[in-house]
């Protein structure tokens, strides 16, 4: 389907209405579920004072959320911003030491964070992956790698390692686990990319570089070491043309966001609702299939905000490319594309997403809800494959080929719209609960079928239509004229 594929600006404007309708329904019913059980003992832990002049409790069950923009939102700003400052210091003095500057700093931020023990524990797992890297063999890598992550996943090497961590603090578990994750998939980055360096090695002092950069990490993105190292080792330091005005656009309107999502965390508790099954049980399908909705969507916002509060650190090496946030592990690149390649074949799709969901499974630490999540990705994403390749058979593509562009969108929009409940459904088990994963699935499917059933289907559909007509845009702006013209010669002489 070609993207002219336009639809009447009319129909465009009816799926604005009933999606916004919709969604102002739930809404409403998410806030009167949350009003109207404000003190309930269950909403204890995860509903706290908010905003006084707000005169409301605040949603405060997702702790992430909060550490990065409440509780400790004064260490990372203080952390982050001197690696700004250190950055333009250097950038202006020593350009060509900027990387070993930024290590030195990223070192020492870990180091007064986290103790020596820490610290030597995640340079051991440095050490062993560089000697692995040595090697050039990309097997050994992979098997070094995911054994040395293994061991921080799994009894009882992980608790082991878990005690060289001093003191005790709030956030000791998720800087724990998330510098030493991180840092070996970063390693394993820098080992595989060095088996592809044709001559020589990279130095173990690249690999300090990369992995102590600091705004990576504790919490990421992964960038792969090629692309770090050539932008990190850039002196030819140039701004695009209006770049600052873009950077503080862009932080401004992330702060905007941010405020945007806490008030909104003073009316609608989609977080602690879900985690109380008793009250769970007693609303309605719309509130049910608003607050799944709501926070697989939110989880989508907050992954953009963080990063994005990251990207705006970047200053001292531009230009930068950031991540899709698809790609936060690095098995998207080794694995998923490397397998497989242009993901149209059936086998090797198959073979990519079992590899890597694998390898997901073992990040996120192997248990009954991870197995669950990762089987029903991998399922979903093959799914689509099979889907695409039935389809793309007579009769059905002579079916397809006969009808007009702006119809086949419509009725792929209907395959659209079923495939992201399936996104919704195997992401809120992640997100919330399994109970609630299995409650909203059996409300939403069987017993409110078929008015909930193919309500929600409807109203997804019109959203789907919307973010197609976006993409069908922002192609149109990217290429106006996707159709090659015909060569004026080959025209006469027909």
């Amino acid at each position: 389907m070609g993207i002219k594929a336009a639809l009447p600006r009319y129909e465009l404007y009816l799926y604005s209405a009933v999606l916004a309708g919709a969604l102002i329904w739930a809404g409403s019913w998410i806030f009167e579920a949350s009003s109207d059980n404000v003190n309930r003992k269950a909403f204890k832990e995860g509903v706290k004072p908010g905003w006084h002049y707000f005169g409301r409790k605040m949603d405060v069950a997702d702790f992430e959320w909060m550490m990065w923009f409440s509780t400790f939102r004064n260490h990372i700003l203080f952390a982050l911003t001197g690696h700004v400052i250190f950055a333009k210091i250097f950038t202006l003095l020593a350009p060509k030491h900027r990387p070993l500057i930024f290590a030195a700093y990223g070192g020492l931020a870990v180091l007064v964070t986290m103790g020596w023990t820490f610290m030597t524990l995640v340079v051991s797992h440095c050490v062993i992956l560089y000697s692995i890297a040595l090697v050039k063999k990309k097997w050994m890598c992979f098997a070094a790698g995911l054994g040395t992550l293994a061991s921080i996943k799994l009894e009882p090497y992980n608790t082991w390692q878990e005690t060289l961590v001093t003191g005790s603090f709030d956030l000791q578990d998720i800087l724990f686990y998330g510098g030493c994750g991180f840092s070996i998939m970063r390693c394993m980055s820098f080992a595989l990319e060095n088996c592809d360096r044709k001559e020589g090695n990279y130095t173990f002092s690249d690999l300090l570089k990369y992995n102590f950069y600091l705004p990576f990490f504790f919490f990421g993105p992964i960038m792969t070491f090629d692309r770090f190292h050539a932008q990190a080792n850039n002196t030819q330091l140039t701004r695009k043309e209006r770049e600052m005005w873009n950077i503080t656009t862009k932080a401004l309107l992330h702060l905007g966001v941010i405020l945007v999502v806490d008030v909104f965390f003073h009316y609608l508790y989609i977080l602690t609702i879900p985690s109380d099954m008793k009250l769970v049980n007693k609303l309605s399908d719309w509130c049910l299939a608003g607050l799944a909705y709501s926070n697989l969507v939110y989880d989508w916002i907050k992954a953009a905000v963080m990063f994005g509060v990251i990207n705006t650190t970047y200053v001292s090496l531009p230009p930068y490319e950031f991540l899709d946030l698809t790609s936060r592990h690095l098995t998207v690149w080794y694995v998923y594309d490397y397998i497989g390649e242009s993901h149209d074949k059936i086998f090797k799709e198959l073979l990519a997403t079992v590899c890597t969901f694998a390898i997901t499974t073992l990040w996120l630490g192997p248990c009954e809800l991870v197995y669950i999540w990762s089987f029903f990705n991998c399922f979903g994403l093959n799914f689509e494959l099979w889907v695409a390749k039935f389809f793309s058979i007579p009769p059905f593509s002579i079916m397809e080929g006969a009808m007009g562009e702006a119809m086949s969108r419509r009725i792929r929009g209907v395959f659209n719209a079923a495939n992201f409940w399936a996104i919704v459904l195997y992401n809120v088990l992640s997100l919330n609960s399994l109970e609630f994963a299995k409650l909203v699935g059996r409300r939403i499917i069987f017993k409110g079928f078929p008015l909930s059933t193919l309500s929600v289907l409807l109203v997804t559909y019109c959203g789907v239509q919307l973010v197609k007509e976006r993409e069908r845009q922002q192609a149109l702006l990217e290429d106006p004229d996707p159709v090659k013209p015909v060569d004026d010669g080959k025209e006469k002489a027909e």
